[in-house]
């Protein structure tokens, strides 16, 4: 079938391709959302076909995620007995996740349509007031979707890339939701209050009520963030598109191999390419 982003995307209510007054106001609303909090949710972004479009392809596809069940700490990082006992680095917690690996996903497919969409970047640049953005050119993970089900859970941790902009595309039956602590890196590590909301003694927790359809811009470097244990038959599905600030940066090849199963000659030739110091 041939997709136009037109029939995905609610351009009536979300008019990015469009200049107007409409596209100015949407632009400060996300910008505000994004400044106070470093998270900007579109709710109902996409159309009732567009939901049932992304679900059908993903369905089609998860038979091909990669599940994984380890202890990991929120930096990805390894366990160093040299820290403090206390330090955030030396909490790890299980891991139980399924990514469905950018490969798997066809460009005449919706999710491409929609990532594909001559208005779709500029608009996410716009919103995030990026002069210089791009896409994740990690040919596993531009763009790819999380698949959780009965039990699974990913727990709290900060994202590589400096940006990610999320579609919720199902919901599981129960639990699954998404929990953020804003900005609590933006300035520096700030091990103190990482550790408290890992103890779950802190304040700056937000939780969200993500539907179907919805569209997330989200700060995940610099915001700490995990989604909660799910429960019943039906698996989560989000169409996770990430966003740099430097062109060619692609993950390290231990974060591959541990979400999607594999690695490929880029990630070996790329490896410590950053334009920060931050750990992970």
């Amino acid at each position: 079938m041939h997709w136009n982003a037109g029939d995905l995307i609610d351009l009536q209510r979300y008019p990015i391709d469009r200049q107007n007054g409409d596209y100015a106001r949407l632009l400060r609303q996300v910008r505000s959302d994004l400044e106070r909090d470093g998270c900007a949710v579109l709710k109902s972004f996409l159309t009732p076909a567009g939901i049932d479009a992304l679900r059908h392809e993903a369905d089609g596809v998860s038979r091909n995620g990669h599940r994984s069940f380890n202890r990991t700490n929120p930096y990805f990082t390894q366990d160093d007995v040299g820290l403090p006992e206390h330090d955030p680095r030396r909490a790890f917690f299980d891991r139980s996740n399924n990514f469905i690996s950018a490969d798997n996903f066809k460009p005449s497919g919706p999710l491409r349509t929609i990532h594909d969409f001559a208005a779709f970047d500029p608009f996410i640049c716009a919103c995030l007031q990026q002069q210089k953005l791009y896409r994740y050119a990690d040919p596993l993970a531009d763009v790819i979707i999380n698949m959780a089900e009965e039990g699974e859970a990913f727990p709290w941790h900060f994202d590589t890339n400096n940006f990610t902009v999320t579609l919720a595309i199902q919901n599981a039956d129960r639990g699954g939701a998404f929990e953020y602590a804003p900005n609590i890196r933006s300035d520096g590590e700030n091990f103190d209050d990482v550790r408290r909301v890992l103890d779950d003694q802190s304040d700056r927790v937000v939780k969200l009520d993500l539907q179907p359809g919805d569209l997330q811009l989200f700060k995940g470097r610099y915001s700490l963030h995990r989604v909660a244990p799910l429960r019943g038959a039906t698996p989560r599905y989000v169409a996770i598109f990430s966003y740099v600030e430097e062109p060619d940066m692609v993950g390290a090849p231990e974060r591959a191999i541990q979400l999607y199963g594999k690695a490929l000659p880029i990630h070996y030739e790329r490896a410590g390419m950053r334009g920060d110091s931050y750990i992970d």
